[in-house]
């Protein structure tokens, strides 16, 4: 790829472009599996009419993370993707979890609050593409002999794109982020 694309501002102003984007990118290198970050569905529903004939994967929170036994996926939107193909992982964030536990009751970072905070200051959005990959790549649906297209964003919608080498959560340190697509430039 020459060119990154920057976008002026982070957010959901930027998902179409970003979806072209990936489309373009996955075409020239041959890659097959894209995962999106999407918390209610939004971007799932924005991204399905476009990613026709790629293996997509969308990764929400996990269940109870705004509220307690509630998962703020749509069942609407989960029925509608999947009947076209499409995954939807609900896991624990990879970067959170425990660490997150310890910080709320102690005020404790942890690790994974570090490795998250060092991946913010190139965006949100580049702390999503790497933890999406690790949840993905742990719930079985991507696998780690093959390079993968991850998209994420800040707050909703998608505003960054990498190509990215997966690998599980306890492999963090081997992934690899191969070229960066597109992200907000601050």
């Amino acid at each position: 790829m020459d060119n990154i694309a920057y976008f002026k501002n982070p957010g959901e102003e930027n998902t179409s472009e970003v979806l072209e984007l990936v489309i373009k990118r996955a075409g020239e290198l041959g890659i097959k599996t894209i995962i999106i970050a999407s918390t209610r569905g939004d971007t799932a529903l924005a991204a399905m009419d476009i990613l026709k004939g790629f293996k997509v994967i969308f990764v929400s929170h996990t269940y109870g993370f705004k509220d307690a036994d509630t998962d703020e996926f749509s069942d609407e939107i989960r029925r509608k993707v999947e009947a076209q193909g499409a995954k939807v992982v609900t896991t624990a964030h990879a970067f959170g979890g425990l660490a997150r536990a310890v910080r709320k009751k102690w005020g404790a970072p942890e690790t994974g609050d570090i490795v998250a905070g060092t991946l913010r200051v190139f965006g949100e959005g580049m702390k999503v593409v790497c933890e999406i990959a690790l949840m993905a790549t742990d719930a079985g649906l991507v696998s780690t002999s093959e390079d993968i297209i991850s998209v994420g964003g800040t707050s909703r919608g998608a505003d960054t794109a990498v190509v990215l080498k997966p690998v599980n959560a306890h492999r963090f340190f081997d992934l690899r982020v191969r070229e960066i697509i597109c992200k907000p430039r601050f």
